[in-house]
């Protein structure tokens, strides 16, 4: 019997904290989208992989995204789902989306739920499991900068210069997340 609870007390511990601990659960929200429907990601999740995009038109890091979480819809299909959450706004998210042709789901105003995910600037991302579970979260990505070219670099430079890399590490959290549903 003592050997049973000393097994247990430094194996359970460990297993808890390996499984559990370490998981952080997206908080769950309601917005409108742009069609005027209400989506709340509790349900949106529990049909598939999503990305949460918080965006603003006028931010020059977001555009830059904006492609590659659009070739990330054709290549993974019915698979995900990305949310377009647009926060801090001061021109037409909906014309923006519209003029360039992207099938992302737009959600508008939401500053309230930037607000509950500690989003203070654009772009935000997460990937989220069909549970909640985030697994990704584009502010744990180490800062890249551009090569110095003796000229400090413009956003849009360092913008084009970090979008794909950062696309890169969405797709292998996307490809984790769908490899563990599987």
């Amino acid at each position: 019997m003592r050997t049973f609870i000393i097994v247990c007390t430094l194996v359970f511990p460990a297993l808890v904290h390996g499984a559990e601990v370490d998981r952080v659960v997206a908080p769950d929200w309601t917005l409108v989208a742009a069609d005027g429907r209400q989506l709340t990601l509790s349900e949106e999740t529990s049909r598939q992989t999503t990305v949460l995009f918080f965006w603003a038109t006028w931010c020059p890091y977001c555009k830059a995204l904006m492609p590659h979480l659009q070739s990330m819809l054709l290549e993974y299909g019915d698979n995900i789902r990305i949310l377009a959450i647009n926060v801090f706004e001061d021109g037409d998210p909906n014309e923006f989306i519209k003029n360039a042709g992207y099938s992302f789901t737009l959600l508008l105003d939401g500053d309230d739920v930037a607000d509950t995910y500690d989003v203070t600037g654009t772009p935000g991302v997460f990937v989220v499991d069909r549970e909640r579970v985030v697994h990704f979260d584009l502010r744990e990505l180490p800062r890249i900068e551009p090569p110095d070219t003796g000229e400090p670099a413009s956003n849009s430079r360092k913008a084009a210069f970090r979008a794909p890399y950062w696309a890169a590490e969405i797709r292998m959290s996307i490809d984790r997340v769908l490899a563990d549903a599987g």
